[in-house]
């Protein structure tokens, strides 16, 4: 499956939605940043209302953000598809996963490039999405990390005791999305399909090998 990442359009994003409205990909993918875990600031929740309300796409909603209190809250209000946020942004992650299952919305945990796969572990029987950070969180338009391929990997031989998506995000290309294809579930890619005038032949080359 297919997400595109509206980050690098965050200030043309309804023409960006337009466009990805009349793709075949299956989800807009929300990055959402508020200056507390990156530095950076994208989608204000006035601005993210406005883009579940025109986009025809399932919504999978990437929190980087260390006040998960206020924003889970929020965006559980516009019923995406997935929401997920950072290990590395809190110690309540049993209580966010609860929260978000409980409104019939699949959670998903998201790593950065250097936290191991050994540190998830114990969330694994109780999350829907495992979202591999390629890249290092907040920047659109990174190379792909060489070393986040191991833990793909790990992730899906262990699979089988589990019942998670993997979903990998940063630098997907033409290129770069044979290093991970036959290993993921959801790849995440912005800038490559973004960049183009016609967003649909991006995504025909990233289906190729998916």
């Amino acid at each position: 499956m297919i997400s595109v990442s509206i980050l690098k359009e965050k200030d043309n994003y309804e023409q960006a939605i337009d466009k990805i409205n009349n793709t075949d990909c299956d989800f807009i993918h929300l990055d959402i940043m508020d200056n507390t875990f990156t530095n950076n600031v994208s989608f204000s929740k006035e601005d993210s209302k406005t883009i579940v309300d025109k986009s025809k796409k399932k919504i999978d909603v990437h929190l980087m953000s260390y006040d998960l209190n206020n924003l889970i809250d929020y965006y559980i209000s516009l019923k995406p598809s997935i929401i997920s946020f950072h290990y590395e942004a809190t110690n309540n992650i049993n209580e966010y996963i609860e929260k978000i299952k409980e409104n019939n919305i699949k959670v998903g945990l998201a790593i950065n490039p250097n936290t191991s796969i050994d540190k998830i572990k114990e969330y694994l029987p109780f999350i829907d999405v495992v979202l591999v950070l390629s890249v290092l969180p907040g920047k659109s338009g990174q190379k792909f990390i060489d070393s986040t391929k191991d833990k793909i990997k790990e992730l899906y031989k262990i699979r089988n005791k589990y019942n998670y998506l993997i979903e990998v995000d940063g630098g997907i290309n033409k290129d770069t999305i044979d290093l991970v294809n036959n290993y993921t579930d959801i790849v995440v890619s912005g800038s490559f399909i973004t960049d183009a005038n016609n967003y649909q032949s991006q995504i025909d080359l990233l289906k190729k090998s998916v």
